[in-house]
């Protein structure tokens, strides 16, 4: 029966975000034990996180009857002190995920446009839809972000252009030049969104923090998170750098305690394990390698990665996902991103990328 009352008519042909799957779903669905299984679906940290940022959860546990830091003095002082920023600088979020919806909060109404790469982050054009901007989508150059191309479907309508770099879900990384440009030219009416998800994961990535800090570029904001290079994406905590009368103007439409107090522990005992930051980077390096070698192997097309997953091509990639759930293998299946041949592959542990590649090998020979 229909519902007796309107809904938003933005929901109307608003798509559900379809996330990694869990292991205990794909148990109970598939009759395997749940620790014969392992979920390279994600990008999730591998090697868990922070022993020192458990300890710190597991003492924050005992004063969870209290309400946490709604400002979360600690935990942006801390941030601040080590990106060389100033608390007002600093937003937090229930994940990067949230940062993005403050954004559409602040920024867009039906008469916005929304610049986004083809493959983009699925969220970005998620919240343009919701909050009934128009979405702007410009074709993927090698799989990645046509800069240029961006930049000139600009109008004056449009309210944010969303870069993601190293980019989700293919890998890809704008070249320096290209950045530096694009925040030079990008008109200061336009925020510009570049999504940092996954820089830890670069030798030498290109700092824009200097930008933001000098408050020479208001229309600049950076989104990070702790879900990926630290492995709390259990906790869902990310955060936005911006200039502080914009991150003022976020503030506003921020949930009170939006970030918890188990979580604010953990981040900000993460931020003081630098070896565990390390270990993750060289995990990461050596499995993205051992992946690129042995699917290419395969005779596999792949796109050479910089964050901490692979995107391969196996031809259905549907049903090699669903092959290889039955071998206890989660995957993420690309159909969503308009890439139906292809299912990304986070990189695991040295015995999950191998199990990975194993299991891959034996589907696409039936």
């Amino acid at each position: 029966m229909a519902l007796p009352f309107p809904l938003n008519p933005a929901l109307k042909h608003l798509p559900v975000y379809e996330p990694g799957r869990p292991i205990e779903e794909v148990a109970r669905e598939l009759g395997l034990p749940a620790g014969d299984i392992i979920k390279l679906a994600s990008n999730e940290n591998p090697l868990g996180p922070s022993p020192k940022a458990l300890a710190a959860m597991q003492s924050a546990v005992t004063q969870t009857h209290l309400y946490p830091d709604g400002n979360a003095y600690h935990l942006k002082s801390r941030l601040a002190d080590k990106l060389g920023l100033k608390p007002c600088n600093l937003i937090l979020g229930n994940g990067s995920n949230e940062i993005i919806e403050f954004l559409g909060h602040a920024l867009l109404d039906s008469q916005a446009e929304v610049v986004v790469s083809q493959y983009c982050f699925a969220v970005y054009p998620l919240v343009t839809l919701l909050f009934g901007a128009k979405l702007v989508t410009v074709p993927a150059k090698d799989h990645g972000h046509d800069l240029e191309a961006m930049l000139a479907a600009v109008t004056p309508a449009t309210r944010a252009l969303f870069v993601a770099n190293p980019n989700n879900p293919t890998g890809t990384l704008a070249s320096r030049e290209s950045l530096q440009q694009l925040v030079a030219r990008v008109p200061a009416r336009v925020v510009l969104v570049l999504d940092e998800a996954y820089v830890e994961f670069l030798e030498d990535p290109v700092d824009f923090i200097p930008e933001v800090s000098s408050g020479t570029r208001p229309n600049l904001i950076l989104m990070r998170t702790f879900s990926k290079i630290h492995g709390l994406a259990g906790l869902r905590l990310g955060y936005g750098i911006g200039h502080p009368e914009f991150i003022a103007a976020l503030e506003k439409v921020r949930q009170p305690f939006n970030t918890n107090a188990i979580a604010q522990a953990g981040a900000l005992a993460a931020l003081e394990d630098e070896d565990h930051v390390r270990r993750t980077r060289r995990n990461n390096a050596e499995g993205l390698r051992f992946l690129e070698r042995e699917l290419q192997a395969l005779k596999l097309e792949l796109i050479p990665s910089h964050a901490n997953f692979i995107l391969v091509r196996v031809g259905d990639g549907r049903g090699v996902f669903q092959a290889l759930q039955k071998l206890g293998v989660i995957v993420r299946p690309m159909a969503g991103y308009q890439l139906p041949e292809w299912i990304r592959v986070s990189v695991g542990t040295p015995s999950e990328n191998a199990r990975c590649v194993a299991a891959l090998q034996q589907v696409l020979a039936r």
